[in-house]
């Protein structure tokens, strides 16, 4: 038996192909697991023993670009190539799509090849690949109750497959390993897997005011980190609240899962993945839309999500200090409520539910 994933670009596309993937292994570990997608993500996949391939990934951007140049006129149509002679080698007896960067050649190609496609799609508003992909889905995943375009009688809303792994931390280790205070609020701080300029460059600007009341876990981004340190280093030099302040460039599985066990309030993005994260640990959180994101599908996860009342959104470009700080004062005041909120709206099961329907639709080609 095997099994395909495909999909990437982004960790919002990546990790919920681990947390498919884990599932599926642990129930049908017989099975061979292969990655088709971009090179960069091939790394990610080839640690979770999958039998990674990488393609050329282009994509045909909204605006005005040199890069669709290349991408139309040499990147895609190799892909397709390279997808439909890997499907053609491998033989998978089901693709799993996540959307994102390089997945519609392999699953155009898997129409053709007519293998069995699966699509999860995370957001409120489908990017390009799955629209086009679900044409000719057989079963198609959704994270949101309301999920526009696509063929209702195809859907099933599961949520937004999360890593199992994440639900587990403990405050001990979290005490140890991130020097938290325990017994005063802690706040966490994200702007997604690559970290956000702007989101970074507001709360340096309030820093000194956030740390005389709560501890602040910090991630920058792996590109941003440098310029944030040295800029808090000189704003909290000779402040006696500084050990308040943990700065991280991002924070690996454990720890991930540590900072969000221990949190009273978590700043964050609004990418799907995010938002279910959150919502399965039962965290209230302020969203910050990224303004720039395709179809605006950000702020349209944040004012779905926002329907349930476990969260506030503040718009990127109405971030003022006072009403800021005030939000943070009232969510944790009444954190009990917003909690009970997220975790009614949170789907911890979604990856094993996808798993099941997977397992199904393998086990109906082989009666």
């Amino acid at each position: 038996m095997k099994i395909l994933f495909t999909g990437g670009g982004t960790g919002g596309h990546i990790m919920p192909l681990i947390a498919v993937g884990r599932e599926v292994k642990a129930k049908l570990p017989e099975a061979d697991f292969y990655y088709i997608g971009p090179k960069e993500d091939c790394l990610t996949m080839t640690k979770e023993n999958f039998k990674t391939k990488a393609i050329l990934s282009g994509k045909i951007r909204s605006y005005f670009s040199l890069e669709n140049v290349i991408d139309v006129v040499i990147k895609i149509p190799i892909s397709f190539i390279q997808s439909f002679f890997l499907l053609s080698t491998i033989k998978p007896n089901l693709v799993f799509s996540k959307g994102g960067t390089g997945s519609f050649p392999v699953t155009y190609c898997a129409r053709v090849l007519k293998i069995p496609v699966f699509i999860h799609e995370s957001d409120s508003y489908p990017g390009k690949s799955n629209k086009l992909t679900s044409k000719w889905a057989k079963k198609v995943f959704t994270s949101f109750q309301k999920t526009g375009f696509f063929n209702q009688n195809k859907i099933i809303v599961v949520g937004n497959p999360i890593r199992k792994e994440i639900l587990n931390g403990n405050k001990e280790e979290a005490k140890r390993e991130l020097s938290l205070e325990l017994g005063k609020p802690v706040i966490l701080i994200t702007g997604g897997s690559q970290g956000s300029s702007p989101i970074n460059e507001f709360i340096i600007s309030i820093i000194n005011l956030l740390i005389e009341k709560y501890q602040v876990i910090h991630i920058a981004g792996p590109k941003k980190y440098k310029l944030v340190k040295i800029e808090t280093d000189a704003l909290l030099r000779g402040n006696s609240s500084s050990s308040n302040y943990h700065l991280y460039e991002f924070l690996n599985q454990v720890q991930l899962k540590n900072a969000l066990l221990s949190c009273d309030l978590v700043i964050s993005r609004a990418g799907a993945g995010s938002i279910f994260e959150i919502a399965s640990l039962g965290k209230p959180s302020i969203l910050i839309p990224l303004s720039t994101s395709a179809n605006n599908h950000q702020s349209q996860n944040a004012y779905e999500y926002a329907k349930s009342g476990a969260c506030i959104v503040i718009e990127q470009e109405s971030l003022t200090i006072p009403y800021f700080l005030g939000q943070i004062e009232n969510i944790l005041e009444n954190s009990q409520k917003m909690s009970l909120s997220a975790l009614g709206f949170a789907k911890p099961n979604s990856a094993e539910i996808i798993a099941e329907e997977i397992i199904k639709e393998l086990n109906s080609k082989t009666v």
